[in-house]
């Protein structure tokens, strides 16, 4: 079952951007979309409403659980990848801590309950 990476592309995550240059949430885009794992899609957002936490990411799935992620930036991308293949491969959204990509375990914002 393919999940969802959100990524919010207007994000400028504290800094000055200069006119004409690429926001710091529009790099990340632009990193993670280089090597996508199997089942995972990448989905350009405006806003997470993180802007004090950003570059923000969320990871969602139908019957999974979804995460908000801060302080993401291009750098983070193999990370974010790798993070987010594993989520794809649970049933629940739920992988376990010992397991998870360090940033996930170190920038986690929130942890939302699956809808229904």
């Amino acid at each position: 079952m393919t999940v969802t990476l959100h990524v919010c592309i207007t994000c400028r995550a504290g800094q000055p951007v200069a006119e004409g240059h690429p926001v710091p949430g529009q790099r990340l885009h632009d990193a993670l979309t280089a090597a996508v794992p199997a089942g995972v899609r990448i989905q350009p957002v405006e806003c997470l409403s993180a802007c004090s936490n950003g570059a923000a990411i969320a990871l969602t799935g139908p019957d999974r659980w979804t995460y908000v992620y801060g302080q993401m930036s291009a750098e983070d991308a193999p990370q974010i990848l790798e993070g987010a293949a594993a989520y794809a491969a649970t049933d629940d959204g739920i992988v376990p801590w010992r397991d998870r990509v360090t940033i996930f375990r170190k920038r986690s914002l929130a942890r939302i309950p699956p809808i229904g």
